[in-house]
């Protein structure tokens, strides 16, 4: 998978992509990601990005010809499934859409900031806008780090066995099950016993209900 991110802030998003899981599955090729500071291709003297907005009103707007310039470059290079506006007015993320968005080859996402972008932008090139949550942020970019994140470690021969992504929570619409390690007794703390059982049928059982169990006090919207 290619993923092209867009920001004015690319020093922002190259320390959560470049280490643990997302650094694996750069190593291995499984993943490319490529950052694009905007400022690059505004023609600005000063390489500005943002003006004052039509209508008067307090914050700026991020000008539509850098971003604009930019986009058009990269989907001449090639076709992506998505091009993604990172946005709190977006779609909310959840664990479906991760999983959709894994089985795609090529991805572009747009960090916002300062006002947000000229509305042109998003009526011309957007396909889909995506939001981490009901609030606002200092811009797209932590967005932006939260999607690849959450979308990498679902390719195959990311994670170190995958089959550990599908007991994650969200997956079946519950939250994941306690877990444990060692020691089984801390300071008579115990492991419940069943998981030291060796009885694979049981533990199973224990993990689903537990899985229920938890989903229906913290999240029962999900169930």
């Amino acid at each position: 998978m290619r993923i092209d991110i867009l920001t004015i802030l690319p020093e922002l998003i190259e320390g959560a992509l470049n280490h643990s899981i997302m650094k694996r599955a750069q190593d291995k090729g499984i993943a490319k990601i490529h950052l694009h500071n905007i400022r690059d291709y505004s023609t600005h003297r000063q390489k500005s990005v943002d003006d004052y907005q039509y209508g008067g009103g307090a914050g700026m707007v991020m000008t539509i010809q850098p971003i604009a310039d930019c986009i058009e470059k990269l989907t001449l290079e090639r076709d992506y499934d998505e091009l993604i506006y990172m946005t709190p007015d977006g779609e909310v993320l959840n664990q479906t859409t991760c999983n959709m968005m894994s089985l795609n080859k090529n991805l572009l996402i747009l960090c916002g900031h300062y006002k947000g972008v000229d509305q042109r932008i998003r009526d011309l090139f957007i396909t889909k806008e995506i939001s981490i949550g009901s609030y606002v942020l200092s811009g797209g970019e932590l967005g932006a780090a939260v999607l690849v994140d959450s979308i990498v470690r679902l390719l195959p021969g990311v994670l170190n066995d995958e089959t550990s992504a599908l007991t994650d929570s969200f997956q079946d619409n519950l939250l994941a099950p306690p877990v444990y390690t060692r020691p089984a007794d801390y300071k008579g703390h115990k492991v419940p016993d069943v998981l030291l059982s060796g009885n694979q049928k049981l533990i199973e059982e224990w993990r689903m209900q537990k899985a229920i169990e938890t989903t229906k006090q913290k999240r029962p919207d999900l169930l």
